[in-house]
């Protein structure tokens, strides 16, 4: 089954990037395909042909719930999402993480996609042990 890695900066790119690697070597130990991908930077990314995907990201503020503004725009943009299985993860920084985690996951649901797990991620370690519980297919 493939599955897509999305991650937005915020506010720490490297601890994000770091997180999603993780994420993304716990899904492939599953058998998966896994594809990560920068929404920074890979902007006109399709989604499309993927069948699990996970979107996530760190608070652009200390006290939290403030995503990168281009995360809906991202979502809106990446082709034929609804109804996709999907997780989503915020990385640990700042004081209200709840609050950012609850913005990404109305951000996707907005989208139509079907949210299955959510989780706050606080290193790469973590987020490989929870990429092998995933249940993806």
């Amino acid at each position: 089954m493939r599955a897509a890695v999305v991650f937005f900066e915020g506010k720490n790119r490297a601890k994000t990037l770091e997180v999603a690697k993780g994420l993304a070597q716990g899904i492939e130990s599953k058998g998966h395909q896994v594809d990560i991908i920068d929404g920074d930077r890979d902007v006109n990314s399709k989604l499309t042909m993927y069948q699990y995907i996970a979107v996530g990201a760190s608070a652009l503020t200390t006290f939290g719930g403030k995503i990168p503004e281009h995360v809906p725009k991202f979502l809106s943009n990446s082709g034929i999402i609804a109804g996709k299985r999907s997780f989503a993860f915020a990385v640990k920084g700042g004081l209200r993480i709840g609050k950012t985690l609850s913005t990404i996951m109305k951000a996707m649901e907005h989208e139509g996609m079907f949210l299955k797990y959510s989780e706050v991620l606080s290193s790469a370690v973590e987020a490989e042990a929870i990429g092998k519980r995933l249940h993806i297919e």
